[in-house]
């Protein structure tokens, strides 16, 4: 079989099936319970889980929740030879599975589909196999995403995460390499660069849909991080 890359949803119907190719689920979206091998848990954006040839897995998800799928003939010899089958992706992979999903939203040919696979690849091959990202940190993460357009303090966030300050803060930074309001910028400024290049909104609504409820708070900030202001970025 040739590799092949899809975005998927899935059921709360739990399904249970094997098959005789490699597959990796990385969520964009929500999460996926899931049970194979020793693991049995949930995986979130930012994680992936690696499901071998002919293993037998179980799982479920919420219908909104979406999934970057990998179809591989083969593994990378860092995944084939790892014990874990869930591991915390990096950040170069998780930005390029952003820009899959984005392709795969419309039509694309069968060369830029064989292009993006092998890109794939080649990320896969590059990743540290760190082990999955703490639940608590996880949850946090999942708020930060879904909750950009809103005011973001640490102190609701260690709530989330079931932790002091203090301990919540230093924890995202082991899990992430990112301090928290680091990461909270980051989503910030990818969401509206997206936006901006995806979606004919004005400016003001970007900003606020980013949790900027003043333009040039929002431009001075898309200016510093990505070295262009948000009008000429536009353009």
């Amino acid at each position: 079989m040739q590799g092949n890359l899809s975005i998927r949803s899935y059921s709360t119907k739990p399904v249970s099936h094997s098959h005789d190719y490699h597959q990796l689920v990385l969520p964009l979206k929500g999460v996926i319970a899931i049970s194979v091998g020793d693991f049995q848990g949930k995986v979130a954006p930012g994680e992936c889980v690696v499901v071998k040839a002919s293993q037998t897995h179980l799982f479920t998800a919420m219908p909104e929740a979406r999934f970057v799928v990998a179809d591989m003939p083969t593994l990378p010899d860092n995944l084939a030879t790892a014990e874990r089958c869930v591991f915390a992706i990096n950040q170069s992979l998780w930005a390029f599975l952003q820009f899959v999903a984005k392709q795969l939203e419309q039509a694309v040919n069968r060369e830029l589909e064989l292009a993006m696979f092998n890109t794939f690849n080649l990320l896969l091959a590059e990743q540290i196999m760190q082990p999955k990202v703490d639940s608590r940190i996880s949850e946090a993460l999942l708020y930060i995403d879904s909750h950009l357009g809103t005011p973001l303090q640490i102190k609701h966030l260690a709530s989330i995460a079931c932790l002091s300050r203090t301990q919540f803060k230093l924890l995202f930074k082991q899990q992430t390499g990112l301090t928290v309001m680091n990461y909270v910028t980051k989503q910030r400024m990818e969401k509206a660069q997206a936006l901006l290049s995806h979606t004919d909104y004005p400016l003001q609504r970007i900003s606020e849909l980013v949790g900027y409820n003043e333009l040039s708070s929002f431009s001075r900030s898309f200016s510093k991080y990505f070295g262009l202001s948000p009008s000429k970025f536009k353009k």
